[in-house]
């Protein structure tokens, strides 16, 4: 017999309103399985969750579903941590990602929530899903990339941080597929445990207003520093080197080795390959796309 914890009754009385000698019951008859307790309150009229819309979704996962050159990653939220471990809602959110890349075209919520995941559209999945997990359960974000070349992807922390990659240019051929795939994962990875988190691929990509912005900090603060105006300009540009290559994917110091950056770990791999595009879901998070 499973060993029922007091952090598992509470997590079951919160994401339900039953009583705490009610869920210790059904989780001890479930043997510990976090579905099955929900089910057996459902049955006997225990939970009392009410109306769920409009309920926080703090918790959940991020997942990834890959087809051939295109990659798409969701964040599907709940409100609990309990619910989000388990194996139905877990399988419901690659679900939904699988049949978000599997259409080609689905771009962002909106557009997924018409989607047919088996013979129901997504939304009716979640909806459905949230009636028989006793939470509200949200489609949060969708987010698509397709690559010339590859795309390559990483999950931390059993789905609380996601990225995704695209690569593009490079010769090509079936000898460096494989390589290709490995590098893009670790680029991933690297996204995902670097600090800070990339702005941009590259300086060109930075917004104009933020450079202006970081600019005007680091010039006053040299200036506050009692340093001469007329070296306050050599100062800012050696300082925005340093900015640009903090944020700027290709120039950050790659994660694995850091007396190397992203480009050139691009670059020892094949002369032609760069970044096309990449994305970060960090669970929880405000949505920026």
């Amino acid at each position: 017999m499973a060993s029922i914890s007091a952090q598992d009754v509470k997590a079951l009385r919160e994401s339900t309103g039953a009583g705490m000698m009610d869920c210790k019951k059904v989780l001890t008859e479930a043997d510990g399985d976090p579905q099955k307790a929900l089910e057996l309150l459902r049955e006997r009229g225990l939970s009392k969750a009410g109306k769920r819309a409009g309920r926080e979704t703090s918790e959940g996962t991020i997942a990834v579903a890959n087809q051939g050159t295109t990659s798409v990653m969701i964040e599907l939220g709940c409100e609990t941590d309990f619910v989000a471990k388990t194996d139905d809602f877990q399988g419901l959110a690659n679900e939904i990602a699988t049949a978000i890349v599997n259409d080609g075209s689905a771009a962002n919520v909106e557009q997924a929530q018409a989607l047919k995941a088996g013979d129901e559209t997504i939304e009716a999945r979640v909806t459905n899903a949230a009636a028989t997990m006793g939470e509200n359960i949200s489609l949060k974000r969708v987010e698509r990339i397709v690559s010339d070349t590859v795309v390559g992807s990483y999950i931390h922390m059993g789905g609380k941080l996601g990225v995704v990659v695209a690569l593009s240019g490079g010769a090509g051929g079936a000898a460096s597929d494989a390589d290709y795939a490995s590098v893009a994962k670790d680029v991933a990875m690297h996204v995902a445990a670097i600090d800070p988190t990339p702005i941009a691929i590259d300086r060109a990509a930075v917004p104009a207003d933020l450079v202006e912005s970081e600019k005007t900090i680091l010039r006053n603060q040299a200036l506050q520093s009692g340093k001469p105006e007329n070296i306050v300009d050599k100062i800012v540009e050696g300082r925005i080197n340093k900015f640009y290559a903090e944020n700027c994917l290709l120039e950050q110091a790659f994660v694995k080795d850091p007396d190397t950056t992203v480009a050139k770990v691009l670059a020892a791999n094949d002369a032609g390959l760069t970044v096309a595009s990449f994305h970060r879901f960090k669970l929880g998070e405000a949505a920026t796309s």
